[in-house]
């Protein structure tokens, strides 16, 4: 019995892709998401999901708008995203107290604990993302990419 050979998939043509920015950034993008997803997968925390936490943590009683803006969603995705970190034990609202009308944000003990946990395993991916750039390079990577996206620095 003869055994069939697998053939090597034919080598594909990305025409312009590899020299456009988008293209590397998107690649750049779908390692980052896999690595992160690896690293915190059994926490079930998004990258998105890291980032409200810590601009909760960095602005005790930040109101749901203003993070809302922060995080580039619209106010019914931040609305779903709290209930979701409110029902995990690990984000509180509370009423503002400048504004009966809004809540303020602020992160619970076990929410405090977990991104502490959170930010020493993202430190680790950073690190592994990184690897082979110098910090210089690393830190020239970060610059250019701030510039892309100016008000958001």
């Amino acid at each position: 019995m003869t055994r069939k050979k697998t053939s090597e998939p034919t080598p594909l043509d990305f025409g312009i892709l590899p020299d456009l920015a988008g293209y590397q950034l998107r690649l750049a993008q779908i390692a980052i998401f896999r690595d992160f997803s690896s690293a915190l997968g059994p926490h079930e925390v998004t990258p998105g999901l890291f980032g409200v936490l810590v601009i909760i943590e960095a602005n005790p009683g930040l109101k749901q708008s203003d993070l809302a803006r922060a995080t580039h969603l619209d106010r019914s995705t931040v609305v779903s995203v709290i209930d979701n970190l409110e029902r995990r034990g690990l984000v509180e609202r509370r009423p503002a107290h400048n504004d009966r009308r809004s809540n303020a944000l602020v992160l619970t003990r076990t929410g405090a604990e977990l991104l502490k946990t959170l930010k020493a395993e993202v430190q680790a991916h950073e690190k592994r993302l990184v690897q082979n750039l110098s910090a210089t390079e690393r830190d020239t990577l970060v610059s250019l990419l701030k510039r892309i996206f100016p008000e958001h620095r």
